[in-house]
């Protein structure tokens, strides 16, 4: 098969990641992967890993970025396309517009997947235009079925997003030199109870209710130093600006920890003693809450989206209502029970359903 991925760009993120995991998937398994994106740092590991990069301003959400219409058309009947496959809506637009103006007969079959609940319209109804239709989360199925009912539930596809263990080993501890670098660089988190919370500084990801958390754990006499892990958004630096005031107002400057952007996540989820998602929209998955219990690090999260449906199978007691801090407090308060190694959400899953669904598409040509 020769199977082309577009997304908007190859800079960081759980949709980025996921299309170089298909793209390497389908190389190890002999078949030709293209992707169209703008470009970004994650295209040098997809071209060492075998995949054609094609550089488009696929980007941008401007009536000029559908003059690619054409070009893909011809693109896809150049490069003999058996299957496109797109994951966002500005390509999504070129894609499926290019498709559609192509003889039936001749034109590759048609993929999307659905990441994100983005808002319901016209605009965002081309995610589910797919001959088949990716749903990373039973939530984002629920969202589908709700919100496009054109869209017949045999064409969607429940493919769940998975951790390769090798990557995220259950247990795992860092080298000496990185836990050496880290105590130097965070002398403050030493034989303390740790809690972090990862994700970019945005309103939706709970830093407020994070900050309460930890004022409360304190107020009861814990030990406790909270990690925020993730960088700012440029767009927001004022959101960033009123949680490092509200850190202060609260007089936690000495038990909050900003670390930034990080790459070393894995190592970071193993100096934690619980991790929290406070999400207060729902998420379309949760990859940093499946990564953190794949090692063994107890998660508690409020209970919906997809991080509901992960901590429902492998960490049920890390449940808490939606905006309920008393009860995250409440958890964090007592011991906390073992995590069971992941044994659902695996990246080889996965893979093989994704590869045997691009192959079933393939075989009807």
């Amino acid at each position: 098969m020769t199977v082309l991925q577009m997304l908007p760009a190859l800079e960081s993120g759980g949709v980025e990641k996921g299309t170089l995991e298909v793209a390497k998937a389908l190389v190890e398994n002999g078949h030709r992967s293209l992707v169209i994106s703008a470009g970004g740092r994650m295209v040098r590991q997809l071209e060492a890993e075998g995949s054609e990069h094609f550089a488009w301003p696929v980007d941008r959400k401007s009536l000029f970025t559908l003059r690619l219409i054409w070009k893909l058309r011809h693109f896809l009947k150049a490069q003999s396309v058996d299957v496109l496959h797109y994951r966002s809506r500005v390509p999504g637009w070129v894609a499926y517009l290019a498709w559609k103006g192509m003889n039936p007969d001749r034109r590759p079959h048609l993929i999307s997947t659905v990441h994100g609940m983005h808002s319901v319209s016209a605009y965002s109804a081309v995610m589910t235009k797919g001959e088949r239709v990716i749903a990373v989360s039973e939530t984002i199925k629920k969202y589908i079925v709700e919100n496009y009912p054109s869209t017949a539930e045999e064409r969607i596809e429940l493919i769940y997003r998975g951790v390769d263990p090798l990557e995220f080993p259950y247990g795992y501890q860092p080298d000496t030199a990185w836990l050496e670098q880290w105590n130097n660089r965070y002398p403050q988190l030493t034989g303390k109870f740790v809690v972090a919370l990862p994700g970019r500084m945005t309103r939706l990801k709970g830093h407020h209710d994070f900050l309460l958390i930890i004022r409360r754990l304190k107020d009861q006499g814990k030990d406790v130093v909270g990690l925020v892990v993730g960088g700012e958004d440029a767009k927001r630096k004022s959101y960033a600006d009123e949680i490092y005031q509200s850190a202060a107002d609260m007089a936690l400057s000495d038990a909050i920890v900003f670390t930034g952007q990080r790459a070393d996540m894995k190592e970071i989820y193993s100096q934690c003693d619980a991790v929290l998602s406070l999400s207060s929209k729902p998420e379309s998955f949760g990859r940093t809450v499946l990564e953190a219990l794949s090692l063994g690090r107890p998660v508690i999260g409020y209970d919906h989206g997809g991080v509901g449906e992960i901590l429902t199978v492998l960490y049920p007691e890390g449940r808490v209502p939606l905006g309920d801090v008393d009860a995250v407090v409440g958890r964090l308060s007592q011991p906390l029970t073992p995590v069971a190694e992941n044994q659902r959400f695996l990246k080889d899953v996965m893979l093989d359903r994704t590869l045997k669904l691009y192959q079933s598409a393939a075989d009807k040509s």
